[in-house]
């Protein structure tokens, strides 16, 4: 009678792994959505930031004119200085959030492995459980 134990272990097993599985595709899926927000506050970053640049560009050209100061010279520099580095900050912004959305989509890829090698752990289960019943049922007929 032990083969009906061993075939019920077997079922159990595969409904073992296709929850763990599937546990793993909801984690992966979590992830990925993960990265798509990362994109989505990117996108929010930079408008902030621009609209920070363009702030503090007219107080810098509103300071300069109360001062008296041309356009010219150490005011140019300062103003060009300025603008290449923000450029620099909002490059640095998009490679950071570039880096963190393809860590998020790594994460998610090893997810899905776990979950394939849970499912083939449990498929491994599964078929020992068939094999052990097998074995029962030739040594009580055989």
């Amino acid at each position: 009678m032990s083969y009906v134990f061993d075939i019920a272990g077997a079922r159990q097993a595969r409904k073992i792994g296709q929850y763990n599985q599937s546990i793993q595709e909801r984690n992966a899926k979590i992830k990925e959505q993960e990265a798509a927000q990362i994109e989505k506050q990117l996108e929010f970053d930079v408008v902030k930031f621009e609209q920070d640049i363009e702030r503090l560009e007219g107080e810098t050209n509103v300071a300069f004119a109360k001062s008296g100061v041309e356009k010219s010279g150490t005011a140019l520099r300062i103003e060009r200085y300025n603008a290449e580095q923000a450029e620099v900050q909002e490059n640095v912004m998009r490679y950071n959030a570039k880096v963190a959305e393809s860590q998020k989509m790594e994460e998610a890829n090893f997810a899905r492995m776990r979950g394939s090698l849970a499912r083939m752990e449990a498929k491994q289960a599964e078929l020992a459980g068939y094999a052990r019943a097998s074995e029962s049922l030739l040594r009580m007929y055989g």
